[in-house]
Formats: structure tokens, C-alpha cells, sequence
């Protein structure tokens, strides 16, 4: 079941602690605490999506490696205007005068 992220609405009016509440996705949101009462409200934030979105996975498909396997070259810069071959076909380097 997915968790959900809600902050406590204080008697003034003002926002309270946040808490995460853990319930089923066809169910309504929560208005009151689970355990005392007070009342909440959702905060709505980002989803993390897991998958090649995550900075190990696109290192992964961006290695050198993965690269050359796939048949791509890859240069790297070294320097104003100075680029050196890391992998696959093509020039050792590339230079812009």
C-alpha cells in the first residue's frame, strides 16, 4: 500500500507536525489523526519512481562500455575546445580552433 504524507492543522489554524500514514490507495483521504484525534490534511508531493531515473542506472547506461557495446562514441572534455576519445569509433580527440 503506497504512504501518504500529512500535516497536522493546528486549532489557530496553522500547520502542525507532518506525518506519514500508511493506506490503501481506494480509500478517501484521512481528515483527523489516526491517534489522537487532531485534524489533517494530505500534502501532496512527488512520487519516487524507482527504475532508470535513479542516478545508478543511468550511470550504468551511460558507462563506457554500454556505450561502445550499443556501437556509440563517446568523448569527454578536456579542456576549452579539446575533446579526447573515450570510447568507440572515430578520432582520438577533437579539437575547435
Amino acid at each position: 500500500m503506497p504512504i501518504y504524507s500529512y500535516q497536522v492543522v493546528n486549532d489557530d489554524g496553522s500547520l502542525g507536525e507532518t506525518i506519514d500514514l500508511i493506506h490503501g490507495m481506494d480509500e478517501p483521504s484521512l481528515t483527523e489523526h489516526p491517534e489522537t484525534g487532531q485534524k489533517i490534511q494530505r500534502v501532496f508531493t512527488a512520487p519516487h519512481i524507482a527504475g532508470w531515473g535513479n542516478s545508478r542506472v543511468a550511470k550504468e547506461m551511460t558507462s563506457d562500455d554500454n556505450l561502445d557495446r550499443l556501437g556509440f562514441t563517446k568523448y569527454v572534455r578536456n579542456g576549452k575546445g579539446h575533446y579526447e576519445k573515450r570510447t568507440g569509433q572515430g578520432p582520438d580527440s577533437l579539437h575547435t580552433d
